[in-house]
């Protein structure tokens, strides 16, 4: 398998916290977001879309979008399971994942940030604004479930990780990018700590990656 990933990469991040629960160690392919590098004919002739992150398997086949490619994952590598079998929880750890995965993060990628600033010429105090109301009311609608359901336990479904959790870590590395704060969200706290002392998480995060600064 190539991954094709960038340490500032949400979406990647998703995946190689995936992989790394199936023990899964693919040929990683650095894409430099930073660098335009997602646009050239290299990179477009793996995935059109110009979007990370890609993962070819082993016929050549191109998986593209973080939560197809985990739902990949797990029908492949179904040990241990990031999406339950039972009907009600399996729905509800994919609408956890779609707060984060379709309806938060895809409004902060760079290509709005670009769009917002040269576009659109939102300075950068508006552009902030911006990144805070949608992480925001993201990090509200996971509390206000997570802190409502009793089918919340150790972590976002009971006491075992899944797909949830996973988008629940990359949008508070997210948050924790963009300055927003998580103080005001316990519950939302409590598992991603519980999920930062796993080392496939750990090992995940973006700052580990290889060409990443010491902050961001």
């Amino acid at each position: 398998m190539k991954f094709f990933s960038f340490w500032r990469s949400l979406a990647s991040f998703r995946v190689r916290i995936a992989l790394n629960l199936k023990g899964l160690s693919p040929e990683v392919i650095d894409v430099d977001l930073m660098k335009g590098k997602q646009r050239e004919d290299a990179y477009r002739k793996v995935n059109p879309q110009m979007l990370l992150p890609a993962l070819v398997v082993d016929d050549g086949t191109v998986l593209f979008q973080s939560m197809a490619i985990m739902e990949y994952l797990d029908d492949v590598h179904p040990h241990p399971n990031l999406i339950p079998s039972e009907p009600l929880a399996r729905a509800r750890v994919r609408a956890l994942s779609g707060i984060v995965a379709s309806d938060s993060h895809p409004l902060i990628v760079p290509r709005v940030r670009e769009y917002l600033e040269h576009d659109l010429k939102v300075d950068e105090a508006g552009r902030t604004k911006w990144i805070h109301n949608f992480l925001g009311a993201g990090t509200k609608a996971l509390e206000t479930n997570l802190a409502s359901s009793k089918e919340t336990g150790r972590y976002c479904q009971n006491d075992a990780i899944t797909m949830a959790d996973i988008c629940l870590v990359s949008h508070a590395v997210g948050c924790n990018f963009f300055k927003y704060d998580l103080a005001p969200y316990p519950t939302v706290r409590r598992i991603v700590e519980a999920c930062m002392q796993n080392e496939a998480f750990a090992k995940a995060h973006p700052l580990k990656q290889p060409g990443a600064p010491a902050s961001v």
